[in-house]
């Protein structure tokens, strides 16, 4: 479980679920007609090696990025995920956006991987063993970012705001945020917290993106924890529910919409469809995790 001032790295605790992300992510470039090809995952999984890498060379068939009920159905979302953040960053960056910030950077390769206009600045926030990682594993293969790339080494539960600006964050220009695969892992006042960060810092003709999700009925989520920890007494090393906090402050849209932003949410199972991949039934294992996703994109005024 969870606990106030706990860390991390990409091997652990919430890092760990950075990897699992960047392994669907590999899987979903080896498809025929990808939704999105992040080519740096792959890296990222065979430096940490066994199932990470395993699972790329059809070596480990019971992984969970394998099964019917769950690992095809995470694949193609996070194909979809990628594609949607991907594809909002081009249209921030033809706004004319130039300082980029992606909050809990983790495995995220956009800077190295998008074609950014000149002068762009891409500012990585998240924990310095995560983002140690990251560049290491990328300068070991000689790649470089395609924007000034700086990293912001701090924790989100600290004052990361003033980190930022440390940093070399401009709040009088426009800025485009992203917040993704992040909530879920904050509890509902730290949320609210990063949404007025964001929103003190952005100035007029910013953009913010998020993915947002719909807590799990309380008696459905202690079911899904207590469910976990007793697989993992039988030796499942699988961790998703004891990581996450089943709250929210408020949707996103509403959120920002609420305060001078035009945003616009889509449900991932809509745009699921509108990018021609399944959408599992509700009552199937992924259904849930499909059904109460949102992605959301806002502009501030």
């Amino acid at each position: 479980m969870r606990s106030e001032g706990d860390s991390w790295d990409i091997t652990t605790s919430v890092g760990s679920t950075a990897l699992f992300v960047a392994t669907a992510r590999a899987l979903e470039a080896q498809k025929p007609e990808p939704l999105a090809v992040d080519e740096y995952a792959e890296l990222f999984c065979r430096a940490v090696g066994g199932p990470a890498a395993d699972v790329l060379d059809g070596k480990a068939p019971d992984h969970p990025l394998k099964t019917a009920e769950f690992g095809r159905h995470f694949v193609d979302f996070q194909g979809a995920r990628t594609r949607y953040f991907d594809e909002y960053f081009r249209r921030a960056a033809d706004a004319g956006v130039r300082q980029i910030v992606i909050l809990a950077a983790g495995l995220d390769s956009r800077a190295y991987r998008l074609d950014w206009p000149a002068g762009t600045t891409i500012f990585e926030l998240d924990r310095p063993e995560v983002l140690d990682f990251k560049r290491e594993v990328l300068a070991s293969h000689g790649l470089q970012p395609r924007a000034e790339r700086r990293e912001v080494a701090v924790d989100l539960r600290e004052d990361w705001s003033q980190a930022l600006r440390a940093s070399g964050f401009d709040a009088a220009k426009p800025s485009a945020w992203i917040a993704e695969g992040l909530l879920i892992y904050l509890p509902a006042d730290a949320q609210e917290q990063l949404f007025a960060g964001v929103d003190g810092l952005a100035g007029h003709g910013s953009h913010v993106a998020v993915e947002d999700g719909a807590p799990l009925p309380p008696d459905e989520f202690k079911a899904a924890v207590d469910e976990e920890r007793a697989a993992a007494a039988e030796g499942d090393q699988r961790l998703f529910f004891r990581l996450v906090y089943n709250e929210r402050c408020a949707p996103a849209d509403e959120w920002f919409g609420g305060r001078g932003w035009t945003a616009v949410g889509t449900p991932l199972a809509d745009y699921l469809r509108e990018v021609g991949r399944p959408v599992p039934e509700p009552d199937t294992e992924s259904g849930p995790m499909i059904a109460r996703n949102t992605l959301v994109s806002a502009i501030k005024a």
